[in-house]
């Protein structure tokens, strides 16, 4: 019989499982925040009430890859460039935020009795923000690009950037005498590391990362592509904790580095799933280290902290944002985003605790409140988003005018078909994205100044990642027919609004198509065949406007022929699997001739075919 300890890993993933499945929907029934969800869910199965998972600590471990996963897709978003023209909200408002909320916050705990080692500890771990939840409500409002979005997301950068020298501080704080200056130089050494493993990562990411990708995509293995993106986020991350750095900096480090990577979008599809699953238990772990115990033993105190510690960041981050050139609306929106504790206060505090820093009771206490702030945090947030937005004034309506705007077209295949059609795009100086999984292709493409990115254009997670949402058109230019089906109805039911054009191969496949619903579809030797037959008819002695009717008259006879075949059926009386025969649209003047023996026995041979097609469209 089998070991029954093989399956014990079950019951811990189907508990939480079960825990999300129950608690988010019903959350988010309600219009709350997914964030909410997870964290009752946990507070459920905890130790505190149901006790199904009875260490919190055992799970937290793996948990925070979610955060180090979320950090690397919002560095996939920042290239360099913008990352520089950032600096001033990092330096400016993420540098005044922290200070100022850290200097309150620990002055009112050495008030309250703390030594001041402790009181600085417990300023800083309450000051950072929960950058997990500040995303991940931006990603449920789609405000991420929005000015406030973008504000917000400077100040919980530099807190990110922050940790390590908070990290190497709270060593510092707790020895005194002799052991300072000793301490000192190992913080200075640990420095000096922790710039030169940032130093050699940048060097990695800008010269060895994209032949990295580009050799691995060669090899056509979509799991291995996966494997590689999971190695280089993680990896990242573990570097940049050994030399005393957050493994969250590291992971969007690796991002910022690969943001102008064409294969950018690839990983961020490969990613997104992970990040996903393991920021929702990140949140359940958070949930399940509220101790309801010490909760309901402090309860007066905690009833009254936990909503003026929210309320207080507020009213900081709104004052500095608002001070430096945002609206009170775009700056009270952003506070309420930064004023959940942060995730890296489950790390600062019980680091304190073991530093001697805090009393075991004072830690417990610090860190229920922390707790408690993420959970009452996104309630307020969304009391106070909605709050602004039913009293802000409706928008003047203003006349569109879309005259000068730029049209997006996303081209998904970047073949022989692909090169011609975005070559007239390109004339117009249109803004295209091209999608293609062939290496070469991709290098062909960089030629031509489009936004390219290495991707399988079949996965709806690539589309969506390319923003097929957001464009005006998207060609289907594949060289696979079941392929081009298959993009065509994932776009249909995913992005109803976008227009499909799409490559057929022959009758047959442009018949399919037509039933898929595209918006246009074109057979692709169908024109050229047509404008080679008009330069023939020239060269008979034809001029230009009568080659060009006569031409016109196979085309038009030609679309009627599709339509009925469109409305009764291709291949009625056929075989499952129809084969498109050439016919002719009008009734020839001549019996064809045969001009040898082979040719007449292949002839006869065939005779019995029931001929159903187009001109000269056999199927393939």
């Amino acid at each position: 019989m089998a070991d029954a300890s093989h399956a014990s890993y079950l019951p811990p993933i189907l508990t939480f499982c079960a825990g999300a499945v129950v608690a988010v929907p019903l959350f988010r029934r309600f219009g709350l925040s997914a964030v909410l969800g997870y964290l009752a869910a946990g507070i459920a199965i905890g130790p505190s009430l149901l006790a199904v998972v009875k260490d919190p600590d055992a799970i937290r471990g793996t948990a925070e890859i979610g955060v180090v996963l979320l950090l690397f897709l919002v560095g996939l978003e920042l290239q360099p460039a913008r990352l520089y023209s950032m600096r001033r909200d990092i330096l400016g408002s993420g540098l005044a935020q922290m200070v100022l909320s850290a200097g309150v916050i620990g002055g009112i705990a050495w008030h309250l009795g703390l030594s001041p080692g402790g009181a600085v500890a417990v300023g800083l771990a309450l000051a950072l923000s929960a950058t997990s939840i500040a995303l991940q409500l931006l990603e449920e409002r789609g405000d991420g690009a929005e000015r406030y979005g973008r504000r917000c997301f400077s100040v919980l950068l530099f807190q990110d950037i922050a940790i390590a020298p908070m990290l190497a501080v709270l060593p510092l704080l707790a020895t005194t005498g002799v052991a300072n200056d000793e301490n000192a130089v190992q913080a200075l050494a640990g420095l000096g590391l922790a710039l030169l493993a940032v130093a050699a990562l940048v060097f990695a990411g800008r010269y060895a990362l994209n032949p990295f990708f580009r050799l691995l995509a060669k090899s056509g293995a979509r799991e291995v592509m996966t494997a590689a993106a999971l190695l280089v986020v993680l990896g990242a991350a573990l570097v940049m904790e050994k030399v005393g750095l957050s493994m969250a900096m590291g992971a969007f480090l690796a991002g910022v580095l690969l943001a102008d990577s064409h294969f950018r979008h690839e990983l961020e599809a490969d990613i997104e799933p992970f990040r996903g699953v393991l920021l929702g238990l990140f949140f359940m772990a958070v949930g399940m280290s509220i101790d309801l115990k010490l909760v309901l033993d402090n309860a007066l105190l905690l009833a009254l902290a936990a909503p003026a510690l929210v309320l207080f960041k507020i009213a900081v981050a709104a004052a500095i944002l608002r001070a430096s050139c945002s609206t009170w609306t775009e700056a009270i929106r952003a506070g309420a985003l930064l004023s959940p504790a942060g995730e890296f206060a489950f790390v600062l505090l019980p680091m304190a605790a073991s530093l001697g820093l805090l009393s075991e009771h004072h830690g417990a206490i610090a860190t229920a409140l922390a707790a408690l702030s993420m959970l009452i945090g996104p309630i307020l947030a969304k009391l106070i988003d909605a709050w602004l937005l039913a009293r802000a004034a409706p928008p003047e309506e203003i006349e569109e005018d879309f005259s000068g705007t730029t049209p997006s077209v996303l081209v998904i295949g970047f073949g022989r078909f692909g090169q011609v059609v975005t070559q007239a795009l390109l004339l117009q100086h249109i803004d295209v994205t091209v999608i293609d999984s062939d290496v070469e292709r991709i290098r062909s493409a960089a030629k031509f100044g489009f936004k390219i990115y290495y991707g399988d254009g079949t996965r709806l997670d690539v589309l969506r990642a390319a923003g097929a949402g957001k464009a005006r058109i998207v060609c289907i230019c594949v060289d696979n027919r079941e392929a081009a089906l298959r993009i065509v109805e994932m776009a249909k039911a995913e992005f109803p609004t976008v227009r499909l054009h799409a490559r057929a191969f022959d009758r047959v496949h442009a018949i399919d198509l037509m039933r898929a619903d595209v918006d246009f579809q074109m057979r692709e030797t169908f024109e050229s065949a047509l404008g080679f037959s008009r330069v023939t008819l020239e060269g008979l002695g034809l001029d230009y406007e009568e080659a060009s009717l006569v031409i016109e008259n196979v085309r038009e006879r030609d679309a009627q022929r599709m339509e009925i075949q469109f409305s009764e059926g291709i291949a009625a009386g056929l075989q499952k699997v129809p084969r498109v025969s050439p016919e002719p649209l009008v009734k020839p003047k001549a019996k064809s001739k045969a001009l040898s023996q082979e040719t007449r026995e292949v002839i006869e041979d065939g005779g019995a075919e029931v001929a159903v097609g187009g001109v000269g469209e056999p199927a393939e």
